[in-house]
């Protein structure tokens, strides 16, 4: 009996540690697991004629696209401009968007293309859409966007900052002036009066000079102290000297991602 008792003991002790190894294994393969992409990246900027015109390039693809709003189609979707067929977005973020209301600011849509089958898009975003009003679209391509932002030219922002604190914006651009590795300006050629916008806190390269890019960010009003404990930068005493002469209690845009624009 006392062997027996052992055995089954033994038995028991193999199969807890089996069982505590592949929990383990499932925990680890959940936690590395890719998420699905839901910031624009430079591999995913597309334009909207590729969505709209060329679908089969970016179909079940996540993209990110710019453009104005044509017309708002109910409290979830809305149509972006585009000069062939307009393209239908559908906001299955799970948060609330804003449209502009001024006609020329522009938005930035990230978002998987895939063609509209709207009995799937409700049961997979957990949506109540109105079939009548999306009859129309049925089966056309159609934007489900994971993440929406403002896109103001650089000019838009620094002549009427106050539009534009402390919201998520995505701003286009051509690099104007580099002041150190992690600091440019976008030029400002549009609107008169305007000034070019300064750009912080993301890596600038030499070979980026003169290149349009987009970056995507938050803006602030510019307060040296704040910015040197909020932000990790490498600005030396005169670059110091020169943002805090030109820039204090005026708007800044602190990025997080930069990436070239699609041409």
């Amino acid at each position: 009996m006392t062997i027996h008792k052992r055995e089954y003991g033994s038995s028991l002790s193999q199969s807890l540690i089996v069982t505590a190894l592949l929990l383990s294994t499932t925990l680890i393969t959940a936690c590395t697991s890719e998420p699905e992409e839901t910031t624009p990246n430079a591999d995913s900027n597309v334009t909207t004629e590729e969505v709209a015109e060329q679908t089969e390039k970016v179909e079940g693809q996540s993209v990110t696209v710019r453009s104005e709003v044509k017309k708002k189609v109910d409290e979830t979707s809305f149509m972006l401009d585009n000069d062939g067929e307009d393209i239908l977005v559908i906001n299955t973020s799970g948060e609330p968007f804003a449209l502009p209301t001024e006609d020329d600011t522009a938005i930035q849509v990230t978002g998987k293309v895939q063609d509209l089958v709207l009995v799937d898009i409700e049961r997979d975003y957990d949506l109540d859409l109105d079939p009548e009003i999306y009859a129309e679209y049925e089966t056309k391509p159609a934007l489900l966007a994971n993440s929406l932002a403002l896109a103001p030219d650089p000019g838009e922002i620094t002549q009427n900052p106050e539009k534009f604190y402390d919201l998520a914006i995505a701003v286009e651009g051509e690099v104007e002036e580099i002041l150190d590795g992690t600091s440019f300006t976008l030029d400002e050629e549009q609107l008169f009066g305007a000034t070019d916008l300064l750009v912080i806190n993301t890596p600038v390269t030499e070979a980026l000079d003169g290149e349009k890019v987009t970056v995507t960010g938050k803006l602030r009003k510019f307060v040296l102290a704040e910015f040197e404990q909020d932000y990790d930068l490498t600005w030396d005493l005169d670059v110091k000297n020169k943002l805090e002469a030109e820039y204090t209690d005026k708007p800044v845009f602190v990025a997080d991602s930069l990436y070239p624009t699609a041409q």
